[in-house]
């Protein structure tokens, strides 16, 4: 009996070495990903807190302001079908959030909400923009209004997309990727076992109109999470505190807000941009019908429409007059 536990045992540790050996997925060089996935409109800003953050700003120096903010486990890439619509008549910002994309991790390892809000905070102020209207999908919703909170006076209006934060805003249905992220003991060999094929069933699983998503978009999903230190920072900011919205702050915030939320959202379920729309002031609320938690890549023409319908609200007058002086 002995014997037969001591091979059991033995040929279960040469199986789980096989297994590491054969998914063990190492990062990528930093400086090929820059190559790669920087282009034209990157820039590398360096902040007071030790980033240096992959920016992109696009559009008309002069025109109003708009700065987009990705959600968890995806870069600013998510905002091109939103860069590509509006920026003829938008100034378009776009950057990397900390342990994100070609930003890579917090260099003290600050996932804290305040470490988001001073990275938002020092793009901005290293931009020049005094006044914009700032918008955020999914997490980078929930930096978004932390920030709205924070700096009231530098905002014009705020965009949540499928924002997280919400109380009791529960999923329906978790990513894979999130559940083994929670995992104590496995979510620590994700640092170095990342199958692509996870990456992709957790961006399909993230979406309704599964057309959207093709090798090029899971193969940059798959390699920025390769990026040197994304992994980890991955974990680390699941383990950070994060502040929840309540009925009081959100009460607070007074600018104009336009709530965009996918109908088939099982992350982010469109109960939590009603409880926004509820308790947000001056706030209104379009839903997607067949769409799940990324609207604007999985419905680009729409979401873009419905956002430049809501920025001419705002900016009309600033919009009349540039189109007089491009006469």
């Amino acid at each position: 009996m002995k014997k037969f536990l001591k091979w059991t045992v033995l040929t279960l540790l040469i199986v789980i070495a096989g297994a590491i050996a054969w998914f063990w997925t190492p990062d990528r060089d930093a400086d090929e990903l820059r190559a790669q996935y920087a282009n034209d409109a990157s820039q590398f800003i360096e902040l007071d807190n030790g980033l240096t953050v992959h920016v992109r700003d696009e559009g008309p120096r002069d025109a109003p302001v708009i700065l987009l903010v990705h959600g968890s486990s995806a870069s600013l890439h998510t905002w091109e079908p939103w860069v590509e619509r509006l920026s003829d008549e938008y100034r378009v910002v776009t950057y990397d959030q900390p342990g994100h994309g070609l930003t890579g991790p917090h260099p003290e390892g600050d996932y804290s909400t305040e470490s988001f809000v001073d990275t938002l905070a020092g793009v901005a102020d290293n931009l020049g923009l005094t006044r914009f209207v700032v918008g955020g999908n999914s997490m980078g919703g929930w930096t978004s209004w932390n920030y709205a909170l924070a700096h009231p006076d530098r905002l014009d209006g705020l965009l949540l997309v499928d924002a997280s934060g919400a109380p009791d805003a529960r999923p329906q249905k978790v990513p894979i990727g999130f559940r083994i992220a929670r995992m104590p003991v496995i979510s620590s060999l994700m640092q170095k076992i990342t199958p692509r094929s996870m990456v992709e069933r957790s961006l399909r699983q993230s979406v309704s109109n599964q057309d959207m998503i093709d090798d090029a978009m899971v193969d940059r999903y798959y390699d920025l999470i390769r990026y040197p230190g994304n992994r980890a920072a991955t974990l680390a900011r699941g383990r950070a505190d994060r502040t929840v919205a309540s009925p009081e702050t959100m009460a607070t915030l007074t600018m104009p807000t336009l709530l965009m939320w996918g109908a088939e959202d099982t992350l982010v379920p469109l109960s939590a941009g009603e409880w926004f729309d509820q308790h947000i002031p001056d706030s209104s609320l379009i839903a997607y019908p067949d769409i799940g938690h990324i609207p604007m890549e999985e419905a680009p023409d729409r979401s873009a429409d419905d956002v430049r319908a809501w920025l001419e609200t705002i900016y009309a007058e600033d919009v009349s007059e540039m189109a007089e002086a491009a006469e």
